[in-house]
């Protein structure tokens, strides 16, 4: 065995460590992970129903809203892995409750800021702030309870923020309905009470948590790949003279962070993870699934309140059953997934999807929120509600006990980035299909009258959810392909 092989082997290894709690406080460590992930899941859906009133509010363009929701998906896509790494090297608590600390912090900038460009460092921060908290949810959860009841309470968690990201759109839009212009910084402000609370579970419920020197920290991996999906959705958000120069810079950063991840013995990213195809398929399904919702969840919403008159807690109504529906259904998912496979689940939920979005993309011209839109997310829902657990499963099932964590980070990584992709490289094609409709001034922009802006602007959003059907089809594709049934020895 080389030395390379044997430094990935002694990095694999189990170690026994110890309980993370007295067994009478695994209740406050659940509380406090299914806080932490509210923390996280709310912000993501409910900022993109606030995203017109951020524009009015900050007299924001389209670009800089698209890099309001960019600006956390770059840090925490570009970090999430090295965070799990710190969490092991530094103690999963630790790292865990400095990442809420990040974040509340960040939250309150957010929701203090004069600017758009205030806003948009602030969500940077946040970014790195959940690339160190995301992580630690489960891991606190599997370190506090044994293996007998991780199961049951992995589960609690998951239906809880389940009822959380249902919840959270719901309030908002309240919020953002009937309060003042400026509700929206309320959004941002929410989160610190609830951040306050999980760190005194933490300071309070939890013993020491050790230290572990001998993991290493990819830093280098780390900053090769901020450096490069930067670069690349800066190009991709605001095409210009520099944009092929830039975004030629971004490509040669990922391909550096590539090639140094393959020759790297502790890399952030376990590249020979991808040699199994059935690996490679769940996660190319992954990131075309992913980069499907992340551009229909972004773009919705500005059109149907800039365009539709769709008032924010109605817009609400086009999320409510993505979350209901994959927190009601996952569970029944799962357990036809180990009967048929998941590769079928997976290509027909999102089939189903791609279907729905087609659906949208076809009737965007009739401005009907209730009567064509909604409707289709739900069925959007259903498509992702069948696939959320066989997807797991499906990337679980092509790696080894040992490199679960790594194949997890990895996936969580690459939903991450689709969604980058998406809202950086469709906002300038919602820009020139707005334009060319003849549109009087830009995508999605609110408070802006006559049937040319909501015309265009509806124009905007089909071609959108055109793409995102062709996507989620992909998705189906490399499912139905490269995800064969695995037989149970073979898992």
């Amino acid at each position: 065995m080389s030395d390379f092989s044997r430094a990935r082997v002694i990095h694999l290894a189990p170690v026994s460590l110890p309980p993370l709690c007295a067994p009478e406080a695994r209740k406050w460590v659940l509380t406090t992970a299914i806080l932490a992930s509210s923390l996280g899941f709310i912000d993501g859906s409910v900022t993109s129903i606030a995203m017109p009133a951020m524009r009015a509010s900050l007299a924001a363009s389209l670009v800089e809203a698209q890099w309001i929701g960019n600006a956390y998906l770059l840090a925490l896509s570009a970090l999430v892995l090295a965070g799990g790494a710190m969490g092991d090297r530094f103690g999963v608590a630790r790292v865990f409750g400095a990442g809420i600390a990040v974040f509340v912090v960040a939250s309150l900038v957010c929701a203090v800021a004069p600017t758009a460009g205030a806003l948009i460092a602030a969500r940077v921060v946040q970014g790195v702030g959940a690339a160190l908290m995301v992580p630690g949810s489960m891991a606190i959860i599997a370190r506090a309870y044994p293996k007998a009841e991780r199961g049951r309470a992995l589960g609690i968690w998951a239906a809880a923020s389940a009822i959380t990201t249902a919840a959270g759109p719901i309030l908002g839009g309240l919020l953002l309905t009937w309060g003042p212009d400026w509700s929206w910084r309320l959004i941002f402000a929410v989160n610190l009470p609830l951040g306050a609370f999980a760190i005194w579970i933490l300071a309070t419920k939890v013993r020491a948590d050790p230290a572990r020197p001998e993991i290493a920290i990819d830093m280098a991996g780390a900053l090769l790949a901020t450096v490069g999906l930067g670069l690349a959705a800066y190009a991709l958000t605001d095409p210009g003279p520099r944009a092929t120069v830039t975004l030629a810079a971004g490509a040669a950063a990922l391909a550096l962070f590539v090639l140094w991840e393959a020759r790297a013995a502790h890399p952030m990213m376990r590249l020979g993870l991808f040699r199994d195809r059935g690996f490679s398929a769940a996660n190319v399904a992954t990131f075309f699934l992913y980069f499907a919702l992340s551009a229909v969840l972004f773009f919705l919403p500005m059109t149907a309140i800039s365009a539709w008159g769709a008032t924010e807690i109605e817009v609400t109504a086009a999320f409510v059953p993505l979350s209901v529906l994959i927190g009601a259904l996952s569970t029944p998912a799962g357990r036809m997934a180990d009967k048929i496979g998941a590769g079928p689940m997976i290509a027909g939920g999102s089939a189903l999807v791609g279907l729905a979005y087609g659906a949208l993309a076809l009737t965007a011209g009739e401005a009907d929120f209730w009567g064509r839109a909604v409707p289709a997310m739900t069925v959007a829902g259903l498509g992702m509600a069948l696939v959320v657990a066989p997807l797991s499963a499906g990337v679980m099932a092509r790696v080894s006990e040992a490199e679960q964590g790594a194949a997890s980070g990895i996936n969580n990584a690459v939903s991450r980035v689709a969604g980058l992709v998406a809202v950086a490289l469709l906002g300038p094609v919602a820009a020139s299909a707005y334009a060319k409709a003849g549109g009087a001034a830009s995508f999605g922009e609110p408070g802006v009258a006559g049937a040319a802006h909501a015309a265009a602007t509806s124009a905007g959003f089909g071609t959108v959810a055109g793409i995102a059907a062709a996507c989620a089809l992909v998705a189906a594709l490399a499912a139905a392909t490269g995800l064969r049934r695995e037989r149970p020895e073979q898992s």
